[in-house]
């Protein structure tokens, strides 16, 4: 994420013994819980991060296995809602 410029991007509380805290804290708004592993129920992760997240957050899954590009899980509603705070005049290339 600090690569991306979220510079403020940090593991969370989970370390210290803590549940339910997000995996990557200092980015407001977004619940985030990271998994690498080979083998991922991506439902049951999602499911975790839904049940975790504050109600002002939108819970996402970072997931990817070995040698591979990571990857961003989230229902298509919470897509749809961030979707709408980008700029109009931005385009994917």
């Amino acid at each position: 994420m600090r690569d991306h410029g979220y510079s403020d991007a940090r593991r969370g509380q989970q370390f210290c013994g803590a549940n339910g805290d997000a995996d990557v804290v200092g980015i407001p708004g977004i619940h985030i819980e990271v998994k690498r592993v080979q083998a991922l129920n991506i439902d049951k992760a999602l499911k975790q991060a839904q049940n975790d997240a504050k109600d002002n957050e939108t819970p996402i899954v970072a997931h990817r296995k070995n040698n591979e590009k990571w990857k961003i899980t989230m229902d298509a509603e919470d897509w749809f809602r961030l979707l709408k705070h980008i700029d109009p005049d931005f385009g994917f290339v």
